[in-house]
């Protein structure tokens, strides 16, 4: 009898520590395990690292059909099941094809990193995986840059987290381009295709109405739109400066409305000197915390097999460099 007492209670003691490592096992699995295998095609055409060399030099830059990433550095990243919306690494996306970056920053100290929401992108996929830096980013970004001088990069910056007020985050932001200061175009106007040509073009998405920044780059400001019931939202504009904005960014939709949003906004589009549209078709669903990638797989093929004509800058998760080609393409079918 006392020998089956004691067994029980060594039972007690190990399901003590059994459960909790299961409950972990779990959690590694769905967090990291699972997105680890959330992969895209990285088969990339002929001269996709080079496609803007092909581009009328006098275009404004809002006039080119650029594709881009959403979340840009966040192929590995913390709590990656909720926060993962890339398959490639920046330096992939721009060999890829991809053009416009989505490139969110907070502080540590004096040193900006790159994050998605209160997580830290990093520089692998395992869950101790050093920060990635925006130095990292950048060091991408300017070897592309030199290797591929006819390309311009559009870098959207946003700040991602932190209590720092825009002028203190512009600050910090200003100490990183001071470092190479040729490698950016600031300008607060939509540029030409010349004038952006190896250069990162700044778009500062780190400031509000209320509060202006208006010294670096071109002001990029929108009100959020999430999964409000107002459908005029899906291409609702902005007047930014010396242009206005028209942008759909509808990220709390599930896929039918996701696409119908997508649709409406690419049907409102206004290009040219003084106009710019920006379509996402990137989204998290109507959950609190969203599983990117069950979208993606959802809405990339309906965009691979859109046969209407791309308008504006489309931004998308999970990009490949054949998805890159299909809106980069518009700019130059029928001619």
């Amino acid at each position: 009898m006392e020998t089956r007492k004691k067994s029980k209670a060594r039972w007690a003691l190990h399901l003590l520590w059994i459960v909790p490592l299961l409950i972990v096992l779990a959690f590694a699995v769905v967090m990291y395990v699972i997105p680890a295998f959330e992969t895209v095609d990285r088969t990339a055409p002929d001269g996709t690292a080079d496609w803007m060399a092909n581009l009328d030099d006098a275009m404004p830059l809002s006039e080119v059909v650029l594709p881009g990433t959403h979340d840009s550095a966040t192929k590995n990243v913390q709590l990656a099941y909720f926060s993962k919306c890339q398959a490639l690494t920046v330096g992939e996306q721009l060999d890829a094809g991809f053009r416009y970056l989505d490139i969110r920053l907070g502080a540590g100290g004096e040193q900006l990193k790159l994050m998605h929401g209160f997580t830290n992108c990093t520089t692998s996929g395992w869950p101790w995986a050093a920060t990635l830096t925006f130095d990292d980013v950048l060091a991408d970004t300017y070897a592309f840059l030199k290797a591929h001088p006819t390309e311009a990069v559009v870098f959207a910056v946003k700040h991602e987290h932190g209590s720092e007020s825009p002028e203190q985050f512009e600050a910090l932001l200003s100490a990183y381009i001071e470092q190479n200061p040729d490698a950016w175009l600031l300008t607060d106007a939509i540029p030409t295709v010349a004038e952006a040509r190896g250069k990162i073009v700044l778009l500062r998405h780190y400031e509000n109405a209320d509060e202006p920044v208006p010294t670096l780059g071109i002001p990029c400001y929108w009100d959020t739109q999430k999964g409000h019931d107002d459908v005029t939202l899906n291409a609702a504009s902005h007047e930014n400066g010396s242009y206005t904005l028209t942008v759909q960014d509808r990220y709390e939709f599930d896929t039918d409305d996701k696409w119908n949003a997508f649709r409406k906004g690419q049907d409102a589009a206004r290009t040219g000197e003084d106009a710019l549209s920006i379509s996402f078709l990137s989204t998290k669903g109507t959950a609190s915390f969203g599983h990117p990638y069950a979208f993606a797989k959802t809405l990339n093929p309906k965009l691979s097999e859109l046969q209407t004509p791309l308008k504006g800058w489309v931004v998308i998760d999970f990009g490949s460099a054949a998805l890159a080609e299909k809106i980069y393409q518009t700019n130059f079918n029928g001619k």
